[in-house]
C-alpha cells in the first residue's frame, strides 16, 4: 500500500483542511499518517480514517520551538517506511519536508494556507519576518507541486517566485441539511467561529452588542486575545449577550452553526495576508444556510 505523510504544526484536532486531504488520500488507497504536535489541552483524535503522530514539545513558541519541531519532523520523514508522498502544510513545516523529499526522492506537495510571512504576528517583527522570508525565498522557487486557498495568494506567489500554485478552496464536505424549526420567542444568535486573534473584528462586534436587543453573540474558539475579549465583555457589562464557548471539534461546532441566524467574519485589513484571506468559516456558514456578514476584502467579496 502507498504511504502518505501529511505534516502541520497544529494539533490536528480542528484543522478541517488537513482532515479532508487525509480522508481523500485514504479513499485513494493511501495509508495516511498525519503529523502534528500535542498541546496540554489537545483532544484525542477519534474515529479518523488515518494514523496520527503528535509530538510533545519542550518549547512551545519561538525559534527553538520551530527548530526542534522541524528537526523531529525531518527525523520522522527520513526513517518513515517507504513514503510515496509528503504534504507540507504552511511554511513552518516546509524545511523538514523539503530536505526529506530531496534526500529520499519522494514527491512533495506544499499547501500554503496563507501568506505566512505577512501575518499580523510578523509584520511588526522585522527580524523574525526576515528569517521566514529567507526560508521562503530559498525553498518556494524550487517547488514542483504547490497549492493554496485562493487566487489572490496564488497570483502573489507566482509573481514573487515564478511558482505555479493551484487553488483548492476550503469548501467543506457536503452536509445533509434539514431546515430548523423557527421559534419566534427565542433570542436570535450571531456566531463567530475561529481563532481569537488580532484583526478579527471581534472588539467591534462586542461593542456593537450594546445596540442589539434580544440577540446573543456566540464566540467559538481560542486565541491570543481571548482573555482581553473576556475582560472587554465584563467591563461593558455584556455577559448576558456575549458567550464564549472555547474550542470545539468540527462535528460539535456544526450543531451550533446550524442554529445561528448570522455568521460573522470581520477580518481587518492588517497587511497583505488578511487582505487576501478567505476564511474557512465563510464556507461553513454557507454550508449551514446561515447568512454571512463579512469584510469587503477581495476574496470574500468574490464569494459573498
Amino acid at each position: 500500500m502507498k504511504r502518505a505523510y501529511i505534516s502541520v504544526i497544529n494539533d490536528l484536532a480542528t484543522d478541517q483542511r488537513v482532515g479532508r486531504v487525509a480522508k481523500l488520500l485514504s479513499e485513494q488507497k493511501f495509508e495516511v499518517t498525519c503529523i502534528g504536535r500535542r498541546l496540554k489541552k489537545s483532544p484525542d483524535l477519534k474515529n479518523k480514517p488515518y494514523k496520527s503522530r503528535r509530538y510533545r514539545m519542550l518549547f512551545t513558541c519561538g525559534p527553538l520551538f520551530y527548530a526542534c519541531f522541524n528537526l523531529r519532523l525531518l527525523t520522522t520523514l527520513l526513517f518513515a517506511k517507504k513514503p510515496a508522498l509528503m504534504i507540507s502544510n504552511d511554511l513552518d513545516t516546509l524545511p523538514a519536508n523539503f530536505m526529506a523529499s530531496r534526500i529520499r526522492g519522494v514527491p512533495l506537495i506544499y499547501d500554503s494556507h496563507e501568506l505566512f510571512t505577512q501575518v499580523p504576528e510578523l509584520i511588526h517583527r522585522k527580524a523574525v519576518q526576515s528569517v521566514w522570508k529567507w526560508i521562503e525565498n530559498r525553498l518556494v522557487p524550487k517547488l514542483r507541486h504547490a497549492v493554496t486557498v485562493n487566487y489572490s495568494i496564488s497570483t502573489i506567489y507566482r509573481r514573487l517566485y515564478g511558482t505555479r500554485f493551484k487553488v483548492v478552496r476550503n469548501v467543506p464536505e457536503k452536509l445533509e441539511y434539514t431546515p430548523r424549526e423557527e421559534d419566534p420567542a427565542a433570542r436570535q444568535m450571531i456566531i463567530y467561529q475561529g481563532a481569537l486573534n488580532v484583526g478579527r473584528g471581534l472588539e467591534l462586534m462586542i461593542d456593537a452588542m450594546h445596540h442589539l436587543h434580544n440577540v446573543r453573540l456566540l464566540v467559538v474558539g481560542t486565541g491570543d486575545i481571548e482573555d482581553e475579549l473576556k475582560k472587554r465583555v465584563a467591563l461593558k457589562n455584556l455577559g448576558d449577550r456575549v458567550e464564549f464557548r472555547g474550542r470545539m471539534l468540527p462535528e460539535e461546532l456544526r450543531a451550533f452553526t446550524l442554529k445561528a441566524d448570522l455568521g460573522i467574519s470581520l477580518e481587518e485589513d492588517l497587511g497583505l495576508n488578511y487582505r487576501c484571506s478567505l476564511p474557512n468559516k465563510i464556507f461553513d456558514y454557507i454550508q449551514c444556510r446561515v447568512p454571512v456578514l463579512c469584510s469587503a476584502l477581495p476574496e470574500m467579496s468574490r464569494i459573498v
